[in-house]
């Protein structure tokens, strides 16, 4: 772990034994409370990465409508290597000059981040039921064919 993150839970339990926090915990508030105390300083680039960090939240939450009234992301990203950076490059589904390229790696980069967390979510089960034993155990189904042909198969609005 590095020592950024060693510093957060540090400060994260010392939030815990000073302000008395039950079970829940926001990181908003924890955030709060750590910036005032002057336990955490954000540099120039923790502020640019917030920003940033907003500005792809505002990409990712632009949706549009076609014709057909199918409503879609407008804006797609993709991770790609730059020298030694990663970087998150975002495309426009309507821009004619986005490079196919691009749309179809961001499609199979959420593909498989959409695995990942199926992936996550059946050992948090899995964990959870051997752990707490549960009279009825907790059964996640994740094959989703027919969840995703039913909403396709709600009423649209025409644009």
């Amino acid at each position: 772990m590095s020592g950024y993150t060693n510093a957060v839970k540090e400060y994260v339990e010392r939030y815990k034994a000073e302000v008395g926090s039950d079970a829940l915990l926001d990181p908003h508030a924890v955030a709060e409370w750590a910036f005032r105390n002057g336990l955490h300083k954000p540099s120039v680039k923790t502020v640019i990465d917030a920003i940033a960090t907003d500005i792809a939240q505002v990409f990712r939450e632009e949706y549009r409508v076609d014709r057909l009234g199918r409503r879609y992301r407008a804006k797609h990203a993709a991770t790609q290597k730059r020298g030694t950076q990663m970087l998150s490059l975002w495309a426009d589904l309507d821009d004619p000059n986005a490079p196919h390229t691009h749309f179809v790696k961001s499609f199979a980069q959420r593909r498989l981040q959409i695995v990942g967390d199926c992936v996550q979510l059946a050992t948090d089960v899995d964990v959870y039921n051997d752990k707490r034993c549960p009279t009825v155990p907790i059964q996640i189904p994740l094959d989703f064919t027919l969840d995703v042909m039913e909403l396709q198969q709600l009423p649209r609005k025409v644009a």
